[in-house]
């Protein structure tokens, strides 16, 4: 086991890179006992959303065909699809292969979106399908048209809730979620609206990036954490948003649902944050990250409550098990503070600015920040090839139109059941009595080992493990004795003593040796307690 000094090591890196050293000693222990090597560090689901990609698959089949239609060589050289009637060739293509897996859907799927969005037949059909081939690139770069009217449609349900905020979104279409947050951080900077040494937000605990970020020297901004404790069911108290009152604080940049804790705003919290921004800081800039708002019922964002002051980032991994298609979005409204607050800017900055993107347009002040994201993302010089590849638009256009087409929430139940069903297995063999709280997600738990172990190995046992073990030593003690790995909450700016574990990636009966492996090393650390009690004092 790992002394303190070591573990001390450890202590500058984030939880991501820990848990590399913690599945070494998980998968050394898988080898020498029979003990099963269980990764709960990371949230790739182990579960995926067939009926779209049943569609895109049968659907690249039909593009060959119509590639062929306008050229085929005997080389293996077709041409490129053609517009005119494409729909109707699908429609008859599909009644022939009707037989095929993701036939029906397709068939349903153009009949849907035709209906509900207004779409010309031949213009929608084609930017599937040529975009599935992938001969050209993205026009228009921030996203296709067709595209953006879906995933609009799909994010007012995803993350906006209700009432559904006026007006529309525009969206740049992206590589995940961890791309969004590297172009959104790039294009703040670049456009003056955040300074090295500008003061932001951050709601506690949160996902270990922004933590990281915000430091890097690209960016060196100061830090205030708005905390969410667990006393308080991790929803922000009343003197942790009062800090959002200063207005040294330009931006406030939250996980919802968190990321560790799996918990969402309720309704009186956001509330709350929204009647502060309209009464004393109508000028505070937001950023919400709300990939896994599809996980909690009747899901608000600050997107929706706060639309003209709210960057957007979502991604589909999670909810799709598509972590590897790498799909995501930033929004923000057409009517918002950012463009706004760009045209207020300093003459110098503003004239900087017009340098910046002036190779762009004539008008390089009428650009929108969310063009400039885009243009940032190239930087501005490659903006003409900018934009995410065709065949990752259209899986996200199967996606959102697959979920708009479940009007009975199926597959969002599905999802849920599985995740809450692994909750209960963890819960019941930790022993513990969790009361249900409808803005749990059940994607991430955190485990509170000292609360957990006061009730159950008694206070001085508690007390002696934080004088003599560093908190890492759970985490690697969860490794090195029982092959499980779970991520530090201290990496998360979560009480030291606690231990994210997804409960999206393994099979259910994982969690219950997850929850019997915390039980066991408690037991440890209760035995260490009572035999340094028997030693006498020197």
């Amino acid at each position: 086991m790992a002394d303190i000094m070591t573990l001390k090591k450890f202590e500058a890196l984030s939880p991501f890179e820990i848990k590399d050293e913690l599945i070494n000693l998980a998968k050394e222990k898988s080898k020498t006992s029979q003990s099963a090597f269980l990764n709960a560090g990371r949230g790739n689901p182990n579960w995926i959303a067939t009926t779209p990609r049943e569609g895109f698959f049968l659907l690249g089949q039909f593009a060959i065909t119509e590639s062929k239609r306008v050229m085929e060589h005997p080389a293996g050289i077709g041409g490129m699809p053609q517009a005119d009637g494409i729909a109707h060739r699908l429609e008859a293509w599909l009644d022939k292969h009707s037989d095929m897996p993701g036939a029906g859907f397709l068939s349903a799927m153009t009949k849907f979106a035709v209906k509900k969005f207004g779409f010309d037949k031949d213009a929608f059909v084609h930017e599937l399908v040529d975009s599935i081939i992938g001969d050209n690139y993205p026009v228009p770069d921030r996203i296709l048209f067709h595209n953006e009217r879906i995933v609009q449609e799909y994010l007012q349900w995803a993350m906006c809730g209700e009432p559904r905020p006026a007006g529309k979104f525009d969206l740049y279409a992206v590589e995940g979620g961890t791309a969004a947050m590297c172009y959104i951080f790039k294009s703040l900077k670049a456009n003056r609206l955040l300074h090295p040494g500008d003061t932001i937000a951050l709601g506690t605990p949160i996902f270990t990036p922004y933590l990281e970020m915000t430091h890097l020297e690209d960016y060196d901004l100061k830090v205030v954490h708005v905390r969410a404790p667990q006393e308080n069911r991790f929803q922000f108290t009343d003197d942790e948003l009062k800090k959002l009152e200063d207005p040294k604080i330009k931006a406030f940049f939250v996980v919802n649902p968190g990321n560790p804790t799996g918990m969402a705003m309720n309704k009186e919290t956001i509330g709350k944050i929204a009647k502060l921004v309209k009464t004393k800081r109508p000028d505070l800039m937001l950023l919400t990250d709300d990939v896994y708002g599809t996980f909690v019922d009747d899901f608000r964002s600050l997107l929706g409550e706060l639309p003209h002051n709210t960057i957007g980032v979502y991604s589909y991994s999670k909810y799709f098990g598509c972590t590897g298609w790498r799909l995501g979005v930033i929004a923000t409204h057409e009517d918002n503070i950012f463009d706004k607050m760009i045209a207020k800017l300093p003459a110098a900055d503003v004239k900087a600015l017009d340098k910046r993107y002036g190779a762009l347009t004539l008008e390089p002040r009428k650009v929108k920040f969310i063009d400039r994201i885009v243009a940032d993302s190239r930087d501005v010089a490659l903006n003409h090839t900018a934009g995410l590849s065709l065949p990752q638009q259209v899986m996200m256009s199967l996606f959102s139109l697959s979920e708009m087409m479940d009007s009975e929430k199926h597959y969002q139940k599905a999802c849920k059941e599985i995740v809450h069903r692994r909750m209960k297995i963890m819960i019941e063999a930790l022993g513990l009595e969790v009361p249900p709280n409808p803005n749990f997600d059940a994607y991430y738990g955190l485990i509170d080992f000292e609360f957990w172990a006061r009730k159950n190995v008694g206070n001085d046992a508690v007390d002696y493990l934080k004088k003599n073990i560093h908190p890492l030593d759970l985490a690697f003690r969860l490794a090195e004795a029982y092959g499980i790995v779970l991520l530090n909450g201290g990496g998360f700016e979560a009480p030291n003593w606690s231990l994210r574990v997804s409960l999206a990636n393994l099979p259910d009966e994982a969690y219950e040796q997850i929850g019997r492996g915390v039980r066991m090393i408690a037991r440890g650390y209760r035995d260490m307690h009572e035999a340094s009690s028997l030693v006498p004092a020197k």
